[in-house]
């Protein structure tokens, strides 16, 4: 009998599915609310679009909470770094942005999202060696050291390029919408579905399928052992910090692309929706932050069409609800 148990393949844990059927059940639950199907599409597509755009910009925020154990108040300053770097590089190729040719606007559009995460990746290695480095293990300390940095940050940018808003207008090939009988999914949307995707699948995959996220992983459980092999997790952790300070800026441009425009202050309208999607995910989970996200948007949509007077207070009340239910967020994983 021992024989034929040590021979039997390891028991898998269950998979826990009913946070990813509250996307599906609560969109179903709109569909009679709303009345017209096609309304119903279009909100359920720009719910989509806008979550994905959240996702990609709270992320980073995951990554580094969930495998660093670090708060970091200031990640908006890294979203709004992101969104005024692309403008210092979309303002000389004005022509390229206004011609009709989805590839010509690609070949701007790329290269600006691509400087903006570097400029934010390196500034978030300045962010770690001086501000999280000294203040590792001491949350409250890291709130206020980062909160800092943060009102340094939005002061230098008012600063640099006013208080005036800069406007950040899309281009031509991605404005209108695709037409599908009744229904509008705007081209922009599309296109942040797509890369919110990429990004979630590119995560999981360095995460779960490779030797770095193996060690990033391991040396979340046990540092010592990990360090004794010789491996540095105190550069692992700051890759992990500097590519979630690089997420948020991606995130920056086409949340500023999304409203086409750019302000020194849109860190702080951004900062507290990003904690509740971590918060509503389990503080630290990627699913949980990608579901969160989803769910946080669709709300935001359904409940400005359907009461405009509670959309401001939506996320707050679907973080209430979703923390009586499970207290510790849809997938946690940590006890914190």
């Amino acid at each position: 009998m021992t024989e034929l148990a040590a021979n039997d393949p390891l028991p898998k844990p269950k998979r826990d599915i009913a946070p990813i059927l509250l996307p599906v059940a609560l969109a179903l639950l709109m569909i009679p609310l709303i009345g017209s199907t096609s309304s119903w599409l279009t909100l359920t597509a720009a719910s989509l679009a806008m979550g994905m755009m959240i996702f990609i910009m709270a992320s980073g925020l995951t990554l580094v909470f969930g495998l660093m154990d670090v708060l970091n108040f200031g990640h908006g300053a890294f979203i709004a770094v992101g969104a005024y770097v692309a403008t210092l590089v979309l303002a000389p190729f004005a022509a390229s942005i206004q011609a009709d040719s989805l590839w010509v606007n690609l070949a701007v559009l790329a290269p600006a999202a691509l400087l903006s995460m570097a400029v934010s990746g390196a500034l978030g290695l300045i962010v770690e060696r001086v501000l999280i480095l000294p203040v590792y293990g001491q949350h409250l300390k890291q709130i206020l050291m980062t909160t800092g940095g943060l009102i340094v940050a939005e002061q230098t940018l008012y600063a640099l390029w006013g208080p005036q808003i800069i406007p950040m207008p899309l281009p031509t090939s991605l404005r209108g919408s695709f037409i599908l009988g009744d229904v509008a999914i705007a081209k922009y949307r599309v296109l942040a579905m797509l890369i919110g995707l990429a990004v979630f699948i590119a995560i999981q995959l360095v995460l779960n399928r490779t030797k770095l996220g193996l060690l990033i992983r391991a040396g979340v459980e046990n540092r010592e052992m990990v360090e004794a092999l010789g491996y540095r997790i105190r550069r692992l952790f700051l890759g992990v910090f500097m590519t979630g300070s690089a997420l948020a800026g991606l995130g920056g441009v086409m949340w500023a692309l999304y409203r086409e425009q750019v302000h020194a202050s849109m860190s702080d309208d951004l900062t507290v929706l990003i904690f509740i999607v971590v918060i509503i995910g389990g503080l630290g989970s990627i699913g949980g932050c990608f579901i969160g996200a989803i769910l946080v948007a669709m709300v935001a949509n359904y409940g400005g069409f359907l009461v405009p007077k509670l959309a401001l207070v939506s996320n707050i009340l679907l973080m209430v609800a979703i923390l009586m239910w499970r207290p510790r967020g849809l997938y946690a994983v940590t006890s914190r």
